[in-house]
């Protein structure tokens, strides 16, 4: 499967790093596949539930990891693809040591290498092994071990490359994607299924199968997606020019949605966005 280049989605605080979040990029063979990898870049010593973090719909799924070096002890979840926005809480025990790995993948990248079916994982939270038990199964017992993000992330980086050769891929729901992809999420289902031949029920099938969500919200979600990027991206952004690049009816439809899924207007979110960003010009290349 090939996600292309462009399409890259953003998190709530998308230019945000500290001791407690830090991005790696994939490797090439896995670009189309995983979005990053992401978590404690080492081991820290939590310090009380500190700030909540905002998260927004950006079409990935996550495995998520939580390392107690204090206790010994791995816990994690499977977090299925959202279509609102929460609020997350650090929950670990204060003095602890402790780490956090996580990979983010294309939401509809993840069936690659689950186990089973994505249906009914909207908005969910699951044990890794209900999903993902033979990756999960190797896995934990080594984060233990594996002190650094990226001892962590090249550790499950071969595990993910070898699966490949198992792959599970649907050719109707790949290209479905890419239409959606390329037409930015302006392509209503009735004519996502004519592009890729089949009928809107057999695609809302596949997609509720192999992404656990309907392509119509998928696009939705997507469109959401570039729009955001765009508010960011463009230090002169124009509600009234985004309604008709990305195919809103109108600038209530844009700005009504766009509350919708971020939980609040667009001065905020790109405020909290930008709150670190000193010259937005420093961002843009981040952005490409």
């Amino acid at each position: 499967m090939n996600t292309p280049v462009n399409y890259h989605p953003l998190t709530a605080a998308p230019f945000k790093r500290s001791v407690f979040y830090t991005e790696l990029f994939p490797c090439k063979v896995l670009h189309s596949y995983v979005r990053c990898y992401w978590g404690t870049e080492n081991p820290v010593k939590q310090a009380g539930y500190g700030v909540p973090e905002l998260v927004i719909p950006d079409t990935c799924v996550d495995i998520i990891y939580h390392i107690d070096y204090t206790d010994n002890t791995v816990t994690g979840g499977f977090c299925g693809i959202n279509d609102c926005s929460f609020w997350a809480y650090n929950n670990g025990d204060e003095g602890h040591v402790t780490a956090t790995f996580a990979v983010r993948f294309y939401a509809w990248s993840a069936y690659t290498f689950a186990d089973d079916s994505l249906k009914s994982t909207m908005n969910g939270f699951f044990d890794v092994g209900s999903r993902f038990g033979w990756l999960d199964k190797v896995i934990r017992p080594k984060l233990l071990e594996l002190k650094t993000l990226q001892e962590k992330a090249s550790f499950v980086e071969k595990l993910l490359i070898n699966r490949l050769s198992d792959a599970r891929e649907n050719t109707v729901v790949n290209n479905t994607i890419q239409n959606i992809l390329i037409r930015k999420g302006f392509l209503d289902i009735s004519n996502l299924a004519k592009e890729s031949f089949v009928s809107i029920r057999q695609l809302e099938r596949l997609f509720h199968e192999y992404v656990g969500i309907t392509p119509k919200k998928m696009s939705n979600l997507i469109r959401y997606q570039f729009l955001w990027r765009n508010i960011l991206y463009e230090p002169d952004f124009n509600v009234l020019s985004a309604v008709h690049k990305f195919g809103y009816t109108d600038q209530s439809h844009l700005l009504r949605e766009f509350k919708r899924y971020h939980s609040m207007d667009i001065r905020k979110a790109r405020s909290i966005a930008l709150k670190d960003v000193e010259n937005i010009q420093d961002v843009f290349p981040k952005l490409q």
